[in-house]
């Protein structure tokens, strides 16, 4: 029978994370060079979950170690590696490649700089409420469900909890203070799942202040 989520977090849920880190990006690790991905991996995850480092170096190189025999893949009891692009015969080593990365950037306290994120994966875990916003309410499907973009910011307005609500103004201005330039903007907009243009005459960035300033103003009666 298929793992159950707490088993399956126990043993393979900072496995999969690491994993998830790859969605749109090679796995080209080598031994003395992390990649781009598991680059991202570490920055998010030092800045935001320290403790969580050891766990995933075990769980990687456990998995390495012991991987899946006959009888967990018929039964179903084991994490499936999605495609990551190697053959299968790789996978092994490439898995060792990046539990040493990990172990080496634990035990030297090697950090990657703060920066903006630079992968799919690294947007998403940076502003999660903001790609719930974006992906939930600005899809290619927002003008068939709403007039217009404000339609839709009062609509995620009314039916969001306010401390999800505060959540979402914080991660607003945390993007802001990014200060990217307008191409950096639409680009941040579309990883975090807006499918459709802002409003005009609004520039990407101008219309992120405009629904931060919007979402702290009193509802009305």
């Amino acid at each position: 029978m298929p793992l159950s989520p707490l088993e399956h977090d126990r043993r393979y849920g900072e496995l999969d994370q690491v994993i998830r880190a790859y969605t749109g990006q090679p796995a080209d690790d080598t031994p003395d060079v992390p990649g781009e991905a598991l680059t991202a991996y570490l920055r998010h995850t030092w800045h935001t979950r320290p403790w969580a480092l050891a766990v995933a170096e075990r769980q990687v190189r456990e998995y390495a170690e012991n991987p899946p025999g006959r009888l967990r893949l018929r039964l179903g009891e084991f994490y499936a590696i999605p495609d990551v692009g190697l053959p299968e015969g790789e996978i092994q080593d490439w898995l060792f490649i990046l539990a040493d990365h990990l172990r080496r950037s634990i035990e030297s306290g090697e950090v990657p700089p703060p920066g903006s994120p630079t992968t799919h994966w690294e947007w998403h875990a940076r502003f999660p409420e903001l790609g719930q916003f974006l992906g939930g309410w600005f899809s290619q499907d927002m003008p068939d469900e709403f007039a217009d973009h404000d339609e839709a910011v009062a609509d995620y307005r009314t039916a969001t909890d306010p401390h999800v609500v505060a959540r979402l103004v914080g991660e607003l201005h945390e993007l802001l203070a990014l200060d990217l330039d307008e191409t950096g903007y639409a680009l941040a907009l579309g990883e975090l799942g807006m499918e459709v243009d802002p409003p005009a005459p609004y520039t990407p960035s101008g219309w992120l202040t405009f629904v931060a300033d919007r979402l702290v103003q009193p509802l009305a009666r």
